[in-house]
């Protein structure tokens, strides 16, 4: 296998061809897994001020942000400009925006009076705002009962049933009416698929997915495969398309190796297998101590410590490597009985 580093500018099916910044490369058979970036739905405002969460890139800007707005808040007089610093709102109930919330508030608690003992650390409020009924409506009735209730605890403010219609930096403003004065919106509201130009306008369906078969293959050409966030596939089982999460990818990815071996090998059709999405669960850890886990074959949940300690322990069996597995585990204790995270680093571009 040979790697190249491009950016690739434009798809050419019809020539069996992809453009790069780099050259062109000509292809027997295509894979498209691009991926997924931030849904914005269209608001610009949003898109220029609010920090998403879908990179390493950008979550080094998160930590960036909030600390550089509490070495600003040692300084600040004004009150409504020290409360717009301390108040930080974190957009969407899914997974993302609910462990995101809760990690936050574990720095409340445990890390930022330590960092910052000049701030009241009681005026910093935590809004998590979600427009649907509730949080983590991707998983059970109770999960979501659970999240949502051990967020509260942890003290941030939930909201439901609430959509944020305009940011401009400073204040959030609420479908309602309502605002929220905050320096910090974090956007885990929505994602899109990274379709690459050159695709057939006519193949993109909803979520800027592409669209494809039980194989993975596009329609209309048998040598261009499309697998996880970006492709659209309906099954029995998922009419509505599957989740864009990182086990659909895997078992695509999977699929379609399988499938391009035994066409190499020249097997018959009957040996080329269809794809269907086996759910081995869904997980979310909110904070110290708390996680909502949901098994679905058999039917079984898990909340608080046990559900935390099955969220560390398979995270960790998915790390690669046993020193690795060690090292990960040792830092897991070391900040579990000191309580403190030890990446606080503002890094600048210059």
């Amino acid at each position: 296998m040979k790697y190249r580093m491009a950016t690739v500018e434009e798809v050419l099916p019809r020539e069996q061809k992809v453009r790069t910044d780099i050259g062109d490369f000509e292809y027997d058979q295509l894979v498209i897994a691009t991926g997924a970036g931030t849904n914005f739905f269209g608001n610009a405002n949003m898109e220029k001020f609010a920090i998403p969460m879908k990179s390493t890139t950008e979550a080094i800007e998160l930590r960036n942000r909030i600390l550089e707005n509490f070495e600003k808040a040692l300084t600040v007089t004004d009150p409504v400009e020290l409360q717009r610093l301390m108040n930080i709102v974190v957009v969407g109930g899914g997974p993302t925006g609910v462990e995101l919330s809760g990690a936050i508030a574990d720095m409340k608690r445990f890390v930022l009076p330590k960092d910052y003992p000049e701030l009241d650390f009681s005026k910093m409020n935590i809004f998590l705002l979600e427009g649907s009924p509730k949080t983590l409506a991707v998983m059970s009735e109770k999960s979501s009962e659970q999240s949502q209730k051990y967020l509260e605890r942890l003290g941030v403010t939930v909201r439901v049933n609430t959509i944020i219609t305009d940011y401009d930096g400073k204040t959030a403003i609420i479908k309602d009416g309502g605002t929220i004065e905050t320096c910090t919106l974090i956007w885990a509201a929505g994602i899109k698929g990274n379709v690459p130009a050159g695709v057939d306008p006519a193949l993109v369906v909803r979520g800027n997915r592409i669209k494809v078969n039980r194989q993975c293959q596009v329609e209309g050409f048998e040598n261009v495969y499309v697998i996880g966030d970006v492709a659209y596939m309906e099954e029995p089982a998922y009419p509505k398309g599957h989740p864009q999460v990182a086990p659909v990818a895997m078992q695509m990815a999977d699929l379609l190796v399988n499938n391009l071996v035994r066409k190499n090998m020249k097997s018959g059709k009957q040996h080329i297998q269809e794809f269907e999405y086996y759910d081995k669960g869904s997980m979310a850890t909110v904070g110290r101590n708390l996680a909502v886990v949901d098994v679905p074959k058999p039917k079984l949940h898990f909340g608080g410590l046990m559900a935390w300690f099955i969220w560390m322990f398979l995270h960790l069996m998915l790390i690669l490597g046993v020193k690795n597995r060690f090292f990960v585990f040792m830092n897991w204790v070391y900040n579990y009985f000191t309580r403190d995270q030890n990446l606080r680093l503002i890094m600048k571009h210059k």
